[in-house]
């Protein structure tokens, strides 16, 4: 008998017991395998044969490779059971076994109408806010530390070459802010004017974009750089619902890339998860995605993900999120969405459409 542990490792394997002398149980079978040499398993109720003893043991050593290479296969998330040994399917929380099963049981006909496959999507693909994270995480911890420490930030880090680059996208955009008439959008003076005056009116537009919870790259940008500070110092904690971590984990034993798409920026993302309450949760995820792909509300955004993670159809995707508008448009795109439904999230519309859960575990 093969006694393996929770997490499908050997613990021991039989060992082969020669019997030379004990007749066959089945004597009407005896005379068809009289040039067979047999080794009874014992308690596996199997007999390995061969041409000689030796022979006999040597296979019983190969179904010991061959159930320790399935079990291998199975922690990769591949599938034993087929040739390609592709993701493993799931049949209702079943392993693969029973996917090889239904395949056989459909060609021969014996399958009940309510046996029904439902595999595994190849990525998942994850919003944060209300998705991942408590919105209250965001609304009074990160967004309020990135708004009160905008201009301490800048005056430690002002000469840098990042935060050049930071002072440069924003003057872009408030530029084009002042061109449309966007409310709160100051003039940044010349550098001219001193290394105050900058900093003040940079302050002023940067608080007022985040009190308009705009998704720029510029702001985007300028938050994640603060952020970073905040979680270097201890300042700041990553929040992740309990259920995350467990839905992570399994997800990747099964070989399912999970990527984050989110407003904030892919450093911002990495900084979440790489310190979160339950730890680094990073080596569970594959990728970032953030507003560079497109905005989080417009389909083309899924078209450019999906292009980019090389699946063969948009629907070998699944889109967590908890808006409702993001969702529509990653269902145009093709991929298959689901909604969550956390505590503090914003109630949906009625008759939405969607399949909902409130917790990662339902998927």
């Amino acid at each position: 008998m093969y006694v393996l542990s929770g997490d499908w490792s050997i613990i021991s394997s039989p060992s082969p017991k020669p019997y030379p002398h004990k007749p066959p149980k089945c004597s009407n079978c005896a005379p068809l395998f009289m040039k067979t040499t047999a080794v009874l398993v014992r308690h596996h109720g199997i007999y390995v044969w061969g041409d000689s003893w030796i022979s006999a043991k040597t296979q019983a050593e190969c179904y010991h490779y061959l159930f320790d290479a399935a079990i291998k296969l199975h922690h990769l998330g591949l599938d034993w059971s087929t040739p390609d040994h592709g993701p493993i399917q799931n049949v209702k929380g079943f392993s693969s076994i029973n996917s090889m099963i239904k395949r056989v049981a459909t060609k021969a006909g014996t399958v009940e109408s309510d046996f029904k496959l439902q595999p595994y999507p190849r990525c998942v693909v994850l919003d944060i806010e209300g998705t991942t994270t408590p919105i209250s995480f965001v609304t009074d911890v990160h967004f309020p530390y990135a708004r009160d420490n905008v201009g301490r930030h800048l005056s430690a880090t002002y000469d840098s070459a990042e935060t050049q680059d930071d002072i440069k996208l924003l003057r872009s955009q408030v530029e084009d802010d002042l061109k449309q008439g966007v409310l709160g959008a100051v003039p940044i003076p010349s550098e001219d004017a001193g290394k105050e005056k900058v900093i003040a009116s940079l302050v002023a537009n940067v608080e007022a974009m985040i009190k308009a919870d705009r998704k720029i790259t510029a702001l985007k940008q300028l938050q994640g750089h603060i952020w970073r500070t905040g979680f270097e110092n201890n300042e700041l904690e990553g929040v992740v619902f309990d259920d995350v971590p467990e839905a992570l984990e399994k997800w990747h034993a099964l070989g399912i890339k999970v990527y984050i798409y989110s407003s904030g920026s892919r450093l911002a993302q990495r900084l979440i998860f790489g310190n979160t309450n339950y730890g680094d949760l990073r080596k569970y995820l594959s990728g970032f995605f953030d507003t560079a792909v497109g905005y989080k509300r417009e389909t083309r955004s899924y078209v450019e993900i999906t292009e980019s993670l090389g699946v063969d159809k948009p629907s070998d995707i699944l889109f967590v999120t908890d808006v409702y508008q993001e969702a529509t448009a990653a269902k145009a795109a093709g991929l298959e969405v689901v909604l969550s439904i956390r505590p503090g999230n914003s109630p949906l519309p009625e008759n939405h459409g969607f399949k909902t859960i409130n917790s990662f575990l339902e998927i």
